[in-house]
């Protein structure tokens, strides 16, 4: 098959490519790299700053698309898969409709289906946007509500969504959003991490914990909270435990920096790991975050209980790192664990084999 993969999110597209090459077929990826992280992409979709930026990706995409014709698939990371306006959008995606024969949408982050769900529905017990039946009034989740409630971008979802052949979700929360609406339409696959063949887990005296900051989300995640919380148990155990933080790197300089942790820090309001602690997993590297039952069950999981899960206050991660500080002897475990999970669900070639099913499918019509 021919295939398209526009628009990339903390590496999704670039490593799905990677693995449906490996089964033989075409596949192009045209990105901005997901901003500063700086994926590796087939096309560059970046845009420079300011109404010039946006001009000259107009541009650039208008000299691009005759190129974008002919694809079996075309899937797109999220309703805004190029960094324009959702008014610009909706004719890009229908010149992509028209030229090529099936589009799949993914739902794999930020979008309509997302913020409305948990906004009004809440399924979940928490989430980016409710705390039981409470609503989070951090800058960030009010943000969120207000570009996509009662906007285009939310139009431009639902148009995406009504129309598009497929939607493919990447985690439990997602397809719990998206599965009521579309039980025909809507599946899960899990996200894709390319394995490391070998993994050495070298081991230290102390408890080697490593997190992630995006300053842009920081509140949002709850990667605020859980740095204060790893700051009060370093405080208590300064030899006993050590803690490295990352702020805003690029791709390659932030696995440089995990590299050689015990534990990564992620997430504080997810029921399941994304890719950023997958990756971390497959390396032999705790996830101190989301592992809900909801995550164990969807991926049909009776054995690997590897994540450390918390809840969505400080107090438990708190009590979690505390933990795994004092009980050194479980560490090793959670680790080989964490290794064999990731190799069992998310293997690239594995979950490239999925999409290639699910894209047979929808080719066949």
């Amino acid at each position: 098959m021919r295939i398209l993969l526009l628009g990339e999110y903390s590496n999704v597209h670039a490593t799905l490519a990677r693995g449906l090459r490996v089964l033989g077929h075409d596949v192009t990826v045209a990105s901005n790299g997901d901003f500063w992280k700086d994926y590796p992409r087939d096309i560059d979709l970046s845009r420079k700053p300011g109404k010039w930026g946006g001009i000259s990706l107009m541009a650039r995409l208008h000299r691009i698309l005759p190129h974008l014709r002919g694809f079996d698939i075309v899937q797109l990371i999220n309703p805004v898969f190029v960094e324009l306006k959702a008014e610009r959008l909706f004719s890009i995606y229908h010149q992509l409709r028209r030229n090529n024969r099936c589009m799949v949408l993914g739902g794999f982050g930020m979008d309509w289906y997302w913020v409305h769900t948990c906004v009004n529905d809440k399924p979940l017990r928490y989430s980016d946007f409710n705390i039981g039946q409470q609503l989070r009034t951090n800058p960030e989740a009010l943000s969120e509500r207000a570009d996509w409630l009662n906007t285009e971008k939310g139009r431009l979802n639902q148009v995406i969504a009504q129309d598009c052949d497929g939607i493919v979700t990447g985690l439990y929360e997602y397809w719990a959003c998206y599965h009521p609406v579309f039980p025909q339409k809507a599946v899960f696959i899990p996200f894709p991490i390319e394995v490391p063949k070998s993994i050495q887990m070298d081991e230290s005296e102390k408890l080697r914990v490593f997190i992630g900051i995006n300053e842009s989300r920081n509140a949002y995640k709850g990667t605020d909270l859980m740095l204060s919380a790893a700051k009060e148990v370093l405080q208590r155990h300064p030899d006993m435990m050590e803690l490295r933080v990352a702020r805003s790197v690029p791709f390659e300089q932030y696995q440089k920096m995990m590299d050689g942790s015990d534990a990564i820090l992620d997430q504080l309001y997810s029921y399941t790991p994304s890719m950023n602690p997958l990756l971390a997993m497959s390396k032999g590297i705790i996830c101190i975050g989301g592992g809900e039952p909801e995550n164990y069950e969807i991926l049909s999981e009776r054995e690997l209980r590897p994540i450390v899960n918390v809840g969505p206050d400080r107090g438990s991660v708190v009590t979690a790192l505390e933990h795994l500080v004092t009980h050194p002897e479980e560490v090793r475990k959670l680790r080989r664990d964490s290794i064999t999970y990731v190799r069992r669900h998310h293997e690239f070639v594995s979950v490239a084999k999925r999409y290639e099913d699910f894209y047979k499918v929808l080719v066949k019509g």
